[in-house]
């Protein structure tokens, strides 16, 4: 599959956790770093998530937000 979206990150699903309409996912980036993403359980049912899967997590985003502890 080709996007036009550039950032792209290759990991490996490290965790999953299902609730009634979302689900979240964990997933583990080479280096030891972590993201999580939130999609509708649907969705994660569709792919057929499961720990250890190879996945890629594309952003798309408008803006981001930065805080100062």
């Amino acid at each position: 599959m080709r996007l036009s979206a550039r950032n792209q990150l290759q990991g490996k699903v490290a965790e999953i956790e299902h609730g009634t309409v979302m689900s979240t996912v964990r997933v583990a980036l080479p280096g030891g770093q972590t993201l999580t993403a939130a999609i509708t359980r649907e969705a994660a049912e569709e792919l057929g998530l499961a720990p250890g899967d190879p996945v890629i997590a594309v952003i798309k985003a408008t803006e981001v937000m930065l805080a100062t502890p």
